[in-house]
């Protein structure tokens, strides 16, 4: 028979499943992003655009001698545009076969978040479609929507 250790309510292997996730901004609301996914945060850098992309899409920076395809995410999920700010960032994320810089209004700060207070997320959320999300944590006095980045940007993602 497994037990677990519990001290004054808390259960401390629980505890210990985590979910290391970078915190941003979007609006008043915050998001969640694995941190293994994450190679850098920059200051936003000149955009060079395309013709005839889709609205979400940017364009691309020169970043070190690489080229990184910029998606705004406030564009991609139909909320309003924001002028960049002293606190936009890009997030330039590695994923399997994908680079890619995401545009959000202000980086928050990396967290450990118990997968006891994830939760799944509802089909709807305030015009975001659930299915880009993994879940929504509650944290405190704040809600964290977890983004799924293989139902984000799995259409860009090498076969």
């Amino acid at each position: 028979m497994e037990m677990t250790r519990q001290t004054n309510g808390i259960d401390w292997a629980a505890e210990r499943e985590t979910v290391q996730s970078i915190l941003f901004k979007m609006g008043d609301e915050f998001y969640g992003l694995p941190i293994s996914l994450v190679r850098e945060i920059i200051k936003p850098l000149p955009v060079t655009r395309f013709p005839k992309s889709p609205v979400h899409v940017e364009g691309v920076i020169d970043l070190r001698g690489r080229i990184l395809p910029i998606i705004n995410l406030r564009k991609m999920f139909g909320l309003a545009p924001l002028d960049i700010t002293e606190d936009t960032r890009f997030v330039d994320l590695q994923l399997d076969g994908l680079d890619l810089g995401i545009v959000v209004d202000a980086v928050s700060e990396v967290m450990n978040i118990p997968k006891h207070v994830i939760e799944p997320a509802p089909p709807i959320i305030a015009g975001v479609e659930g299915k880009y999300l993994q879940g929504i944590a509650r944290l405190n006095d704040k809600l964290i929507m977890l983004l799924d980045v293989d139902e984000i940007f799995g259409q860009w993602k090498k076969q």
